[in-house]
C-alpha cells in the first residue's frame, strides 16, 4: 500500500505544479491584440458554375 500512496502523492504534486503554472500564466501574461488580414484568392470566392 505505501507505493500506492507514494504514486498518488506524486500525481497530486504534478497536478499542483501544472495548476500553479496555469494560474501564473493567466495572472502574469497579457495577450497582445493585433489586426489579422487573410488574403483569399478570387478563384475560391468566385467559383465558376
Amino acid at each position: 500500500m505505501p507505493t500506492l500512496f507514494r504514486f498518488l502523492f506524486i500525481c497530486a504534486v504534478m497536478a499542483g505544479i501544472i495548476y500553479a503554472t496555469m494560474v501564473a500564466l493567466v495572472t502574469w501574461v497579457d495577450p497582445v491584440e493585433r489586426d489579422v488580414t487573410v488574403r483569399i484568392p478570387t478563384e475560391r470566392v468566385n467559383k465558376p458554375q
